[in-house]
């Protein structure tokens, strides 16, 4: 099996673990997965481990491999992480980033980075983390933009269910860090940076039983495909 193969299989159980189509705390079957994605069970076995090793699947011996709980706490923590990596993040911007970089990086996000109305939850919520991706590429660190993008992918659910209620917010946010890296002011960006990411524990508690009931009841293909109004 070629490289290419196996790296696709990869992606493609990653795409259903991160977006939990299979539910919380449920046993993952190998065999039905593997018939699913027409790949054989030792590819599968391997993309399980690395997801393991990702935690965002759980191994436990004897018993085989289970999709992650969706936990406040756990969302909580992870919030808090990204608050600390990414405030660092857009203060080392303000200081590293050369003007042409800056530059390129404001007019991609004044074209494309803030208007997502008419976009789905999943379109406009990659769109979200572009913009923070970017700022963390524009630090030049490759190990702190590879942390924040693994990062993502634990929180992604949860951010899918907020997109919809915070898009007039999370725009106006936006504006004010591009505006603050634009005239180097690492501690204004920093500090606008933090108010945006922090999400308060009942915050987070509510977020959790909405996604809950979104793969309970409407299923997570129907939040993602839910079109972003005129926030």
């Amino acid at each position: 099996m070629t490289d290419n193969r196996v790296e696709d299989i990869y992606n493609r159980v990653k795409a259903v673990v991160v977006g939990f189509s299979i539910r919380p705390g449920d046993r993952i079957n190998e065999v039905a997965l593997a018939r699913d994605l027409g790949a054989s069970r030792t590819p599968l076995r391997e993309a399980l481990n690395r997801l393991v090793a990702e935690r965002l699947v759980e191994f436990r011996p004897g018993t085989g491999f289970f999709c992650r709980p969706l936990e406040a706490q756990a969302i909580y923590d992870l919030y808090e992480l990204r608050r600390i990596i990414e405030v660092s993040a857009v203060m080392l911007a303000c200081q590293r980033a050369s003007d042409t970089a800056l530059a390129a990086f404001a007019d991609e996000t004044i074209r494309y980075g803030l208007d997502i109305t008419g976009l789905t939850v999943a379109e406009a919520t990659a769109r979200d983390e572009a913009f923070h991706i970017g700022i963390a590429r524009l630090t030049g660190n490759a190990e702190l933009t590879a942390e924040l993008r693994a990062l993502n992918d634990r929180i992604r659910f949860i951010r899918w269910v907020n997109m919809a209620a915070r898009v007039k917010a999370s725009k106006e946010e936006h504006r004010a860090v591009l505006q603050a890296l634009l005239d180097r002011d690492a501690d204004r960006a920093g500090d606008v940076l933090a108010d945006h990411i922090a999400r308060r524990k009942e915050q987070v508690v509510e977020a959790v039983k909405e996604g809950i009931s979104n793969i309970y009841m409407a299923g997570a293909d129907e939040l993602m495909s839910r079109v972003i109004g005129d926030g």
